[in-house]
């Protein structure tokens, strides 16, 4: 049993050994693996990074593209307010902000969740403006008595959002630059 001793010290011995020219070997070469490994992500990144640039722009000019489209100055010319009775532009006009956004809801992939907010707070805000405009107007209102209230609503905002809104969207362009 004695004989066998020193044949198990040896292998505790080599093994200790290689174990530690193994973990000296990993800890030279990691640095070298790692750096690697950091050079290909960054490749990667800039293959990424090249290939979604022009969807975020687009996605950008589309936001603000909705911003200028919902905006009651502008969605008013559009509509031919004088046409419809109050209740039928008021109708037509939520309908259109809805569908406008539901047209562009899938640009939140593509622009910072800042960008998006604004959007969200345009939005909002608009149908809050119509929906102000609407209270106390009487049954029998055209659209045009609505598009006046509606348009004098925003000239009585201090701030803008649709001006606002914009602004920030380009600031986030810039970022991206």
């Amino acid at each position: 049993m004695n004989s066998y001793l020193p044949y198990f010290l040896d292998i505790i011995k080599y093994t200790i050994s290689g174990l530690g020219v193994v973990w000296i070997a990993f800890y030279l070469v990691k640095p070298y693996l790692d750096r690697d490994e950091k050079i290909q992500l960054l490749e990667y990144r800039k293959t990424i990074s090249h290939q979604t640039l022009p969807l975020r722009l687009q996605a950008y000019e589309r936001l603000v593209l909705f911003i200028e489209r919902v905006n009651p100055a502008n969605m008013l010319v559009r509509l031919n307010a004088p046409a419809y009775s109050a209740h039928q532009l008021y109708s037509i006009i939520v309908d259109e902000i809805r569908n406008e956004y539901q047209h562009n809801i899938t640009q939140q992939i593509y622009v910072s969740s800042r960008a998006w907010g604004v959007v969200m707070h345009v939005k909002e805000d608009t149908l809050g403006i119509i929906n102000n405009a609407m209270q106390g107007i009487p049954d029998t209102a055209t659209g045009l008595e609505l598009s006046k209230i509606l348009l004098a609503n925003i000239n009585q905002l201090e701030d803008n959002p649709y001006e606002i809104g914009a602004s920030m969207l380009r600031k986030d362009v810039e970022e991206i630059f």
